[in-house]
C-alpha cells in the first residue's frame, strides 16, 4: 500500500457527523435570545403518535425575548403547552387569542453556570467521540504494519495526518463551545 492511498474518508464523514450533532446539541440549550429552534427537540402528541412542535404548528420569534406558536389545529394546543412545560427549559408559557407565546426569562447566574456546564458536558462528549475514531485508525495502521502492507515510516506519517485532522475537529468543537457560552452569557 502506498502512503497517499490511505483513506480517511470515514475519519472525515464521523468528524462530520459529531460536529452536525453538537451543533443540533447547542440549538437546544437556551440563551437570553429567543430563538425557534430550542422547540426543535420538543415533540407533542397529535392523532396517537408524537410529532415534533414545529409540524403541527409555526413558530415565529415576536420580539426578542418570546416566541409566537400558531398551532394548524387547536385541538392540540393543550398537548403543546404541557410538552413545552415539561421539557423544563426554564421558558413560561402563556395562552392568548393568537396561540401559544413562549417567554424567554432573563437568565439568572445559577441558570448561567448550569447551562455553560451542559454546553462543556457537550463539548467533552464529542471530543470523547472523536478521540474513539481516532483510536480505531490507530489501530488499523498497527494491523497493517503488522501485516507488512506498512512501513514504519508511513505509518508515522499517517499518523501525523491523522493527528492534523484530529486537532482541525477539536478546534471547530472549541470555536462552537465558546461561541455557545458567549450567547449564554451576553
Amino acid at each position: 500500500m502506498s502512503f497517499m492511498a490511505y483513506d480517511f474518508s470515514a475519519f472525515k464523514r464521523t468528524a462530520e457527523s459529531i460536529l452536525d450533532w453538537i451543533k443540533k446539541e447547542y440549538l437546544g440549550i437556551r440563551t437570553n435570545q429567543a430563538s425557534p429552534s430550542i422547540l426543535d427537540g420538543i415533540s407533542v402528541e397529535s392523532y396517537g403518535s408524537r410529532v415534533p412542535i414545529n409540524q403541527v404548528s409555526s413558530i415565529l420569534a415576536s420580539g426578542p425575548k418570546s416566541l409566537l406558536i400558531t398551532p394548524w389545529d387547536k385541538s392540540i394546543v393543550a398537548s403543546i403547552d404541557s410538552s413545552i412545560r415539561e421539557a423544563n427549559l426554564g421558558l413560561s408559557v402563556s395562552l392568548d387569542a393568537q396561540g401559544i407565546r413562549v417567554s424567554f426569562p432573563d437568565l439568572t447566574n445559577e441558570r448561567r453556570i448550569l447551562l455553560i456546564k451542559a454546553v462543556k458536558d457537550k463539548l467533552e462528549e464529542a471530543r470523547i467521540k472523536v478521540r474513539t475514531e481516532r483510536e480505531k485508525n490507530l489501530g488499523d495502521f498497527d494491523r497493517k504494519e503488522k501485516e507488512g502492507t506498512l512501513s514504519k515510516d508511513d505509518k508515522f506519517r499517517l499518523r501525523e495526518n491523522l493527528q492534523k485532522l484530529v486537532d482541525e475537529v477539536n478546534q471547530k468543537l472549541e470555536e462552537l463551545a465558546s461561541k455557545k457560552e458567549k450567547e449564554i452569557l451576553e
